[in-house]
């Protein structure tokens, strides 16, 4: 009797733990993303509906998707710190939406001749040596952590006023050319500081790792 009292017991101290759970760990459990992953895969929908609207010469209408795409950004990074529901797959998701809107829309605008073609061209060499580095140093068995560099956000913080800028010109000819040719300059100078910080950064890495796996085999051996 005393053992089937002790299981009783736990098994009704486990239910009370289980019901004092906070609700944001309950999310959790029961749902397989949480509502900033949500925002963010939102983001991504809006993304071949923004090149669309450009590439039909719906400026307007472009230029209030990029808003709200740029809105939403804010938004599912704010829910996520606020309500601790930072998940890794948002980590994921969120440096791939922003990279999927920046880089169509630069794309898209080059086409229809609103950007200059060579600083397309600069922004999307910079992200495929990002992403090649990475997959280089994975196939090396030395993969690399990538954090967000204070010169990186200022890039992306210029390239969205820049693509901002451009839209809302040629939506509602507001006669910004002066500006825009400051901040094609702006986004080339920081696009090409960047990739030169990452690479830095990523050699290092990389003669790190491999001095300290030379050391292993010299001590082993």
């Amino acid at each position: 009797r005393c053992a089937l009292a002790r299981i009783v017991g736990a098994r009704s101290q486990g239910s009370a733990r289980a019901e004092k759970t906070e609700p944001r760990d309950r999310w959790r459990t029961v749902l397989p993303v949480t509502l900033p992953n949500l925002i963010t895969i939102a983001r991504l929908i809006l993304v071949p509906v923004a090149v669309w609207l450009v590439s039909d010469g719906h400026l307007a209408g472009a230029f209030w998707v990029f808003v709200i795409a740029g809105v939403s950004d804010g938004v599912d990074g704010f829910i996520a710190k606020r309500f601790d529901l930072v998940s890794e797959l948002g980590t994921l998701l969120d440096p791939i939406a922003d990279k999927a809107l920046l880089v169509s829309m630069y794309v898209t605008l080059a086409m229809r001749g609103d950007l200059p073609v060579w600083l397309t061209i600069l922004v999307v060499s910079r992200d495929l040596l990002i992403v090649g580095a990475i997959i280089l140093s994975w196939m090396l068995a030395q993969p690399v952590r990538v954090h967000p560099l204070a010169v990186s956000k200022g890039n992306t913080l210029a390239q969205i006023l820049l693509v901002g800028t451009v839209l809302a010109d040629y939506a509602y000819a507001l006669g910004l050319d002066f500006w825009i040719a400051g901040l094609v300059w702006i986004v080339a100078a920081l696009t090409v500081a960047s990739a030169g910080a990452y690479l830095v950064q990523w050699v290092r890495h990389m003669a790190d790792d491999g001095s300290a796996e030379h050391d292993g085999k010299e001590g082993s051996a």
